[in-house]
């Protein structure tokens, strides 16, 4: 064995020979130095030789593996490099060199025979036995280093992985000098009922599943539950109040403008061309006129009686189905009446050689839209007969329908990744099925006058007092947590009655993204086709042009009254938006 400290070596070498296991030499193989002498055949002469030989060898063992002792190469803090930690140590010569401020162990230069190998852990274990330094724990690899006969093979050297300190391994010491060396467990392994004693004054008992919260939280329950459902709900009764205006001027303007335009034909007698408004007027006055007739001709008793006899399962089947194709039909009566007012405005503006094909365009556009909206007419009918029938049943239907209907809305919009823009298009289509369920409460209290017996007024408003506030509650929640989920402000609603409040005061005609859309063609339709049986009964009988007078005088008393409501929600819409609008204006400027 070599070591090295500063420039110094100093060689220690374990002189080549097998040692058994009480520490006598072998027999089995003769040392080299040995057989260099030429008297070596004196067998006196050899046995004096050979114990002198191993006096020496042990000598040199106990005093390197003293050595060994202080500088442990395969110690970490010795500085061993980590891939040497699993070296062999050689059995014969062991190199300890030493440089500087390491200790490196030198593989052997060359092979040394089989009988000749004596393993570091031997030689430790002899040293021990000779009275050595005190026990040193030394783990080794597994392995087959010896066969039946006793004797080493090549392949059988021993893997020192790592050397323990000194001294015995105490596990009542341990625990004495640090009483949490295991933590919470093992206190709870040995004292069951003083951990769970431990665990009721611990603190918050959802500790490890629930953090503790901030003011962004807080702010964030505060919106799910009162920002955004009021905010929303002001939006959505905002917009009702546009689509009634939207549709009392349909009832009134529109009938208005054409009575004008005919009227200064028959009065000056020459035909001048109507102008874009004009034409979209008589355009929207034929789909009218034409969707009511076709309603008139449809036998209400025949679809509540059929609608009627199917079980409750498919009832609301029936009614969502219906929903659906309403939805349909409205994005499509949009793009149908958007394009039959291009082609109106194209044939006012025409000259003299392309009118004919404008007209031919009018004309086919025109009826496009007339099957369109008498399509759309038709599924709202159903819907409301529909409704109906759940109203007049006394098996829950109504809240069959309602549940099944609500929830399903939630289920298919809560849970998606929505956009501003697609959250506007939403709240948008709630105002406008909003404005949808009116007309429908419109038709069951028209149905329950006709036909209704006994006391019915206050199971009507118990029934449509139920479908409202359901609709409003499921669209709170609805909206509520589309912006928890998609982490929108409840502010992005108030930016929407802005642009709503812009559109009530026609401020922003170029952006038409951020307009609400809604055709009451269609529904008042279905207003008409209700609201006619009504008047046939409070006309009296008796010769036509007295029937013909009440007729005019009941249309003329429901016109004023319609142009009364049209007034009173015109300018109040007005008023209120050009105060919001200021409103908001103000509150920009304080941000700012």
């Amino acid at each position: 064995m070599a070591l090295r400290s500063g420039g110094r070596k100093i060689s220690f070498d374990l002189l080549a020979g097998d040692i058994s296991g009480d520490g006598s030499p072998s027999t089995s193989s003769p040392h080299p130095s040995i057989l260099e002498n030429g008297a070596d055949d004196a067998p006196h002469g050899r046995r004096k030789r050979r114990a002198k030989a191993s006096r020496k060898k042990k000598r040199a063992a106990s005093d390197s593996l003293s050595i060994l002792n202080h500088i442990d190469p395969f110690m970490p803090e010795n500085g061993l490099c980590e891939e040497e930690m699993g070296e062999v140590v050689p059995e014969s010569r062991l190199m300890v060199e030493t440089v500087c401020e390491s200790t490196v162990v030198e593989k052997p230069e060359h092979e040394i025979s089989q009988t000749s190998r004596v393993s570091y852990v031997e030689l430790r274990q002899r040293n021990l036995a000779n009275g050595g330094p005190g026990e040193e724990a030394v783990k080794e690899e597994p392995s087959t280093s010896e066969s039946s006969t006793g004797q080493w093979r090549p392949e059988a050297n021993v893997r020192i992985t790592r050397l323990e300190t000194e001294g015995s391994f105490d596990w009542n010491k341990l625990l004495a000098k640090d009483p949490n060396l295991l933590g919470e467990v093992s206190y709870a392994e040995r004292s069951p009922l003083r951990y769970f004693i431990r665990e009721i004054y611990s603190g918050n008992s959802l500790r490890g599943t629930i953090s503790v919260g901030n003011e962004k939280k807080r702010q964030r329950v505060y919106n799910t539950m009162f920002h955004v459902p009021l905010r929303c709900e002001r939006l959505i009764l905002a917009g009702f109040f546009v689509c009634l205006d939207s549709f009392l001027s349909l009832l009134t303007l529109m009938p208005a403008r054409i009575i004008m335009t005919i009227w200064s034909f028959l009065k000056t007698r020459q035909f001048q061309r109507p102008n874009a408004a004009e034409l979209s007027d008589f355009g929207c006055f034929i789909i009218l006129i034409l969707g009511v007739t076709t309603l008139q001709l449809t036998d209400i008793s025949l679809i509540y009686h059929f609608i009627r006899g199917q079980g409750t399962i498919k009832l609301y089947v029936v009614y969502n189905v219906l929903e659906i194709f309403d939805k349909l039909c409205q994005s499509f009566g949009e793009d149908v009446l958007q394009v039959l007012f291009s082609s109106a405005e194209g044939l006012a503006n025409s000259s003299s050689d392309n009118m004919t094909f404008e007209l031919m365009r009018f004309i086919l556009d025109e009826t496009i839209a007339i099957i369109a909206f008498i399509v759309h007419s038709f599924i709202l009918l159903a819907q409301a007969v529909t409704l109906s029938t759940c109203i007049v049943a006394h098996n829950n239907a109504l809240l069959a329908l309602l549940v099944s209907n609500n929830f399903a809305e939630i289920k298919s919009n809560v849970f998606k990744r929505v956009s501003k823009d697609n959250l506007r298009s939403l709240v948008y289509h709630d105002i406008v099925e909003r404005f949808h369920i009116t007309a429908f409460m419109l038709f069951v209290l028209a149905q329950n006058l006709l036909e209704a017996e006994g006391p019915w007024f206050e199971s009507f408003l118990t029934n449509a007092l139920e479908v409202f506030m359901c609709e409003v509650f499921i669209d709170m929640i609805k909206h509520s947590f589309l912006t928890k989920f998609n982490e929108i402000k409840p502010d992005t609603y108030s930016e929407f009655l802005e642009d709503l409040s812009k559109q009530t005061l026609n401020e922003n005609p170029e952006d038409h993204r951020k307009n609400l859309t809604f055709i009451p063609l269609a529904p008042a339709c279905v207003v008409f086709r209700v609201m006619a049986p009504i008047y046939a009964t409070l006309l009296p009988s008796g010769p036509l042009l007295w029937r013909l007078f009440w007729i005019i005088s009941w249309s003329g008393l429901t016109y004023i009254m319609l142009a009364i409501w049209k007034v009173l929600v015109s300018l109040s819409l007005r008023s209120l938006a050009t105060w919001y609008l200021n409103q908001r204006m103000e509150r920009k400027q304080h941000k700012d």
